[in-house]
């Protein structure tokens, strides 16, 4: 199914859920979608240890049935670290290879008997972050990041998200740009946040806003809790700012997606 976010519908007369799949664990929680905020407690298990799609279809189950009295029938949404074109995932990361060209999307469908939207993990927090959080009123070109393990990442135009951008990756200097830039390496090299910052954040997001010019960079990950640490020392045109979601964020754009899904 394709997800747009172009149109709103009216979000008050349901709850809409959202499930957050990880490598250590998969998370959901019904979202109000007029708030942006939980309507309930957050329910996680752990991410099986074998995390084929059957697998992990089965623990969305549970998660599913753990707030079946709330959501009525609708659509939900489901993040997964993957991309994703058409319902079908063509990556994996950090979950098992099998998902890889599989049509995950129908897996989830045919195990859960009710409409899914399924997305990139990215997508689903640059969406929430643009609806709900740190790019809300923001018009243009939103570019979130994800600064983690690797780099996610999700571009937004007027509310309106181009799926699957993968600039995490694109060649830097003859490097992949996850591997000198993402708060993994800062840990693995121990860097200071100035290091850090102006060695290697500044030429990732400077080549970044050479090829997307966007209006506003959005920071998320763990390390953006310390954003005033290495932000303020970058040198852009574009303004940047931390993240406010934290790790709401997947569930709550899925949900988001999921509301304004145009079957």
């Amino acid at each position: 199914m394709t997800a747009s976010t172009a149109a709103s519908k009216d979000s008050s007369d349901r709850l809409v859920l959202g499930i957050d799949i990880g490598g250590s664990g998969i998370k959901g929680a019904p979202v109000d979608l007029d708030k942006g905020a939980f309507a309930a407690e957050r329910v996680r298990i752990d991410t099986p240890a074998k995390s084929t799609p059957e697998n992990v279809a089965k623990v969305v189950s549970q998660i599913v049935g753990a707030f079946a009295d709330q959501i009525g029938d609708g659509p939900i949404g489901i993040t997964i670290p993957a991309v994703v074109t058409h319902g079908t995932t063509r990556s994996a990361a950090n979950i098992d290879k099998s998902w890889i060209d599989h049509p995950a999307e129908k897996t989830f469908e045919d195990v859960l008997e009710r409409d899914v939207v399924l997305v990139n993990d990215a997508d689903a927090a640059g969406i929430a972050e643009v609806q709900y959080g740190a790019a809300k009123g923001h018009d243009g070109v939103v570019l979130l990041t994800t600064l983690g393990t690797g780099i996610g990442s999700a571009l937004i135009m007027d509310g309106v998200l181009v799926p699957n951008t993968e600039f995490g990756h694109i060649e830097i200097d003859g490097h992949d740009a996850e591997s000198r830039a993402s708060a993994k390496y800062k840990e693995d090299k121990d860097l200071s946040y100035k290091v850090w910052a102006k060695k290697h954040l500044q030429r990732y997001y400077e080549v970044l806003e050479a090829l997307t010019w966007p209006d506003l960079f959005v920071v998320g990950g763990g390390v953006s809790k310390k954003a005033d640490k290495f932000l303020p020392l970058l040198e852009l045109n574009a303004e940047i700012v931390p993240a406010k979601l934290e790790n709401r964020a997947g569930i709550i754009g899925a949900a988001y997606l999921a509301d304004n899904w145009k079957g």
